[in-house]
């Protein structure tokens, strides 16, 4: 290789002292991006496509704010969209048509459906502090979209009941999913929102790298999470937590995604002029009116439900079905069910929906000590610290006893516990658990002291009815 005159092997000292000074500059400069490799995900199995979450998103939507008292606000939902659009253009995957709107509930929740769209309680943004806070809820809740996580529950759950689809068409027939999603109604949330711990961990992530992305502190998603739960202690859990599972160690993880993505940013940002406005003036607003009461088709909660037929009706999920009475409303929640007469819940003041009359049925996952099999006794003893979690005044009137479930008469536990009815006074709440083997399935039957007598003779004849598959 040839070299000019003009070249200079050994620079002078003085050029080698710029030289190591921009050279240890750039390596600086460069030592964030070296390290940053931010987490990347991929999402689970779907028998739907993309275009098919548009599709069932737009369905459940228009269902949705059918029933959800939507808050109609231009100026709120306009500065909702705008910074929820800001935030989804950083998202990954698809590039769906995002739209972000508010609900009038002073709860503190919100949700995603397939496709981008996103719901924000108002209680969410009266709750945050700031306006990272906020975008980190709505941040979380894209996650949640970019992920798929919605047609993701839809396709396992068509998996374990042997189903080709949820029904009805999609895509012009080429797909099953919307009709039967829209003939379900907004109660199709039970499949599409019903999201695990590692949905949550995925949604989490995602919500931090957004936030990081847009020059916002990424720790104000996980701050939120950890305030709102602080603020429950003693209390029933907030409506957020109780659909989006804690996936554990929330701010560990958060700040795990942090270092990944090479550190947190030298001046992050945490508010705003316009959300601080958007927080005073919708605190100015009207305070929403209560829920009309749910159950059955409206009436008053106080006056309490008609008297149960004896016409009984089918009910089925994927592990059991039994009959009720045919005054009263089923829904079908995957494993999970819910059947109450007219009148038999209510919305209490934070618009959280309260069963005052009723049968919850579950599934429950005991927790295992190594490759042990848990006892009857042990699952229900489990099962019923997780209630009194969201039922802190919760007390065992009497101790579990042996019961025969069902035509099959299959052995389980009774056992009678009290709280607070959301009607006054006290409740009877009867719970009978009995061990399968994908668990612990349960059938809680709430009635007000009061109407004790009235309803048992009707909870016994749903308990004999009942048949597992």
């Amino acid at each position: 290789m040839r070299i000019s005159a003009a070249f200079h092997p050994t620079p002078p000292k003085t050029s080698a002292r710029k030289y190591t000074a921009l050279l240890a500059a750039l390596l600086l400069a460069l030592a964030p991006a070296a390290q940053a490799e931010r987490t990347r995900l991929k999402p689970g199995m779907n028998r739907y496509s993309p275009e098919d979450d548009v599709k069932i998103g737009q369905a459940v939507s228009a269902d949705a704010e059918k029933q959800l008292p939507m808050l109609n606000d231009a100026r709120v939902n306009k500065y909702l969209d705008g910074l929820g659009k800001r935030l989804a253009g950083k998202a990954p995957g698809g590039k769906y048509p995002y739209q972000f709107k508010a609900v009038n509930e002073m709860s503190i929740n919100a949700f995603a459906l397939p496709g981008g769209f996103i719901y924000i309680h108002r209680g969410v943004i009266e709750a945050a502090d700031n306006e990272a806070q906020l975008a980190g809820v709505m941040g979380h809740e894209i996650g949640h979209v970019a992920m798929r996580h919605g047609t993701n529950q839809a396709t396992k759950a068509e998996l374990a009941q042997g189903l080709l689809a949820l029904g009805g068409a999609v895509a012009g027939g080429s797909r099953a999913g919307t009709a039967a999603l829209v003939a379900a109604g907004f109660g199709a949330q039970s499949v599409l929102l019903k999201y695990g711990r590692d949905a949550e961990r995925q949604s989490d992530i995602i919500g931090t790298q957004i936030l990081f992305d847009h020059g916002y502190d990424p720790r104000a998603m996980a701050q939120f999470f950890e305030k709102i739960e602080a603020a429950s202690k003693g209390q029933r859990m907030p409506e957020f937590l109780s659909s989006h599972p804690n996936p554990g160690n929330r701010m560990q993880g958060v700040m795990k995604e942090i270092d990944n993505l090479g550190g947190l940013p030298s001046r992050p940002r945490t508010d705003s002029a316009e959300f601080r406005q958007i927080k005073a003036y919708i605190k100015k607003l009207p305070a929403p009116k209560p829920a009309a009461p749910s159950g059955g088709g409206g009436g008053d909660p106080a006056a309490g439900p008609p008297e149960p037929s004896r016409k009984m009706v089918a009910f089925e999920n994927p592990r059991l079905s039994l009959e009720y009475p045919d005054n009263w409303r089923a829904q079908s929640q995957g494993d999970a069910g819910a059947i109450i007469p007219e009148n038999g819940a209510l919305q209490d003041s934070k618009g959280q929906t309260q069963v005052a009359y009723g049968v919850r049925i579950g599934l429950f996952e005991p927790h295992k000590d190594g490759a042990a099999q848990v006892s009857l006794e042990d699952g229900t003893d489990q099962l019923i610290e997780e209630l009194r979690k969201e039922n802190p005044k919760m007390r065992i009137e009497r101790a579990r006893e042996p019961v025969r479930v069902g035509r099959a008469r299959a052995y389980g536990l009774n056992t009678v516990l009290t709280n607070d009815s959301p009607v006054g006074g006290r409740e009877f709440d009867r719970l009978v658990t009995v061990m399968r083997p994908d668990g612990l399935i349960y059938f809680v039957f709430v009635v007000p002291e009061r109407d004790a007598d009235r309803f048992n003779p009707s909870f016994e004849a749903i308990l004999n009815s009942v048949r597992f598959k």
